[in-house]
């Protein structure tokens, strides 16, 4: 009777062992595949928005300067979402997939099939809401060309992620099975993720072109500024000041640093040139001319190349007075 009692707790032990570690693996599988989820979701709309950027500055559309223009700044976020994002998602799906080939993993376990139809949920939510603001774009004016582009790549992304798991979650063996479709998938991906990373880097601007570009706007920004005092002062007086001095003692809101360089320090150069026309010069570190990423208002009032610039300006009443009528 006693060897009897001694054998039930034995399996009773061997029961509860196998329950905890069961529901342990329960708990890092959904974890593994809830944070493979949100790599996901980061990878691919990642690697579709370096796509779109890269579309967006080699097809230009003068009707969408704005909402079809390139960004420099969505490519980087693409970039740094793709840099952190896609080295998480193939661990996770690495560690997924090595796990059901040893059998740690059932196939038939329910974490793997609620969190798999969970994962194409989501991802459909998000491909569908990126393809309606896809088709938006091209009702609203964007060249065919880029729409058919765009759409490609969106049907492209959604379409191989919804294929890989569809087959995943049918397969009818994977313990100690080495699949060659989930191979392909796998490594073809992870090509697909690393050309286009190649890609965005022959794309955006450097580091230092950036900071270099936003000194020239802090440059631009302090132009803005002297510009408007110029232009009160010529109202108040009918002629233009004499330098940037009187500037700062007339106006409280023009004070030394908006007169010098943010760098150098160097004082601003200014030069009359006619009764309602003056120059501004500044040693600028890039062109906003041809660039795609330059602010489209600096552009259009500051147009600059690299290297010493003196860009004139004409006051505005005299502007508006000599305006013709219309």
């Amino acid at each position: 009777m006693r060897h009897l009692n001694e054998f039930e707790d034995l399996n009773y032990s061997k029961c509860m062992e196998t329950q905890t570690n069961q529901t342990n693996n329960a708990a890092k599988f959904a974890f593994f595949y809830m944070l493979s989820l949100v790599a996901l979701i980061f990878m691919a709309l990642s690697t579709g928005m370096i796509i779109f950027q890269i579309i967006n500055k080699h097809i230009a559309d003068i009707l969408n300067e704005y909402s079809g223009r390139y960004s420099d700044n969505a490519m980087k976020f693409a970039i740094s979402a793709l840099v952190i994002s896609a080295p998480i998602f193939f661990f996770t799906m690495w560690q997924i997939c090595k796990s059901l080939f040893s059998g740690v993993l059932e196939k038939d376990s329910g974490v793997r099939r609620w969190l798999t139809y969970f994962i194409l949920l989501v991802s459909s939510v998000v491909m569908i809401g990126w393809l309606i603001a896809t088709l938006n774009g091209f009702l609203n004016g964007e060249l065919s060309t880029k729409f058919l582009l765009k759409a490609i790549t969106a049907i492209g992304i959604a379409a191989a992620i919804f294929t890989f798991y569809f087959y995943d979650i049918k397969r009818d063996e994977v313990k100690e099975k080495k699949d060659k479709v989930v191979n392909i998938y796998f490594y073809a991906s992870l090509v697909i993720v690393v050309a286009v990373f190649a890609a965005s880097l022959f794309t955006v601007e450097s580091p230092t072109e950036t900071r270099s570009r936003k000194f020239d706007n802090m440059i631009l920004d302090n132009f803005s500024q002297i510009d408007s005092a110029i232009n009160e002062y010529y109202r108040g007086n009918e002629k233009l000041p004499e330098n940037l001095e009187i500037l700062k003692e007339e106006y409280s809101y023009i004070d030394e640093k908006d007169t010098k360089d943010p760098v150098s320090g160097e004082q601003y150069g200014y030069n009359k040139l006619e009764d309602d026309k003056y120059e501004l010069c500044a040693i600028f570190r890039t062109s906003n001319k041809n660039d795609n990423t330059a602010d489209y208002n600096y552009k259009e009032q500051w147009p600059h190349d690299a290297g010493e610039q003196c860009l004139s300006k004409r006051v505005w009443e005299k502007e508006i007075i000599n305006e013709p009528m219309r």
